[in-house]
């Protein structure tokens, strides 16, 4: 734990660069939020951009950035239970510790110090692996939503927050490009976090979800999984 719980994250921008209170990070479709939410779990968010095409430049401004403004967002898609391994971790905790604007705090006097286990660190590739995005099989490509109310008023956005009136509400042409990097996307972060742990969504508890099957067929495909040996005969 450190001072400054809340810390942006994007390997273009070093700490230094950034100053405590820091905010002109988020803007940047390559910027993440860790917030360690105990010894134990940390939780990590990624702006949709990214996700949806993670080669994107980390310093251009995300598509229709603000830092206010009423939204809604599917609770029962947010990403849980994948465990990190002991250099992911250590990546966070070194990540943390280099906002810190003057005090941090650990469990042993070896964690306070992430930097002698991790050895020589290259900023810029702390998350070469990918390991700070969700898991894309699990993310579905939607666009935005529309609700009405007793009143008769409605409320509509599209995925980046534009309005109906925006000019580029609901812009076909960015959608169908993203459509075909993601696909990219999740192509690559199974060959990159292949035999790691798998994170899970509400809608999609059981392990051997449809989304793992279809990751699980891809590596197959590509010689990274051996081929499922068949069910033993009755």
């Amino acid at each position: 734990m450190t001072d400054e719980p809340v810390t942006f994250f994007n390997r273009a921008i070093f700490p230094r660069e950034a100053p405590y209170p820091g905010g002109e990070e988020f803007p940047k479709i390559g910027t993440r939020t860790l917030f360690p939410l105990g010894a134990d779990a940390c939780l990590i968010i990624t702006h949709l951009q990214l996700v949806r095409n993670p080669w994107s430049k980390p310093l251009a401004v995300r598509t229709n950035a603000r830092t206010f403004g009423r939204t809604m967002f599917k609770i029962t898609e947010i990403q849980f239970g994948r465990e990190l391994d002991d250099n992911e971790v250590l990546r966070i905790n070194y990540i943390m510790k280099q906002h810190a604007t003057k005090y941090i705090a650990a469990a042993s006097a070896e964690a306070l110090y992430p930097e002698k286990q991790l050895g020589q660190v290259n900023w810029s590739g702390l998350d070469a692996d990918w390991f700070l995005l969700p898991n894309p099989w699990k993310v579905g490509f939607t666009g935005g939503f529309a609700m009405g109310f007793k009143d008769d008023s409605t409320f509509a956005m599209d995925e980046y927050g534009r309005r109906p009136w925006h000019p580029r509400y609901e812009d076909k042409k960015q959608q169908d490009k993203e459509f075909r990097l993601f696909h990219d996307a999740q192509r690559e972060w199974a060959k990159k976090r292949v035999g790691k742990p798998l994170s899970r969504v509400i809608d999609q508890l059981r392990e051997d979800s449809f989304s793992n099957t279809l990751m699980r067929e891809y590596l197959v495909k590509e010689g990274l999984l051996p081929p499922e040996e068949p069910a033993p005969s009755a």
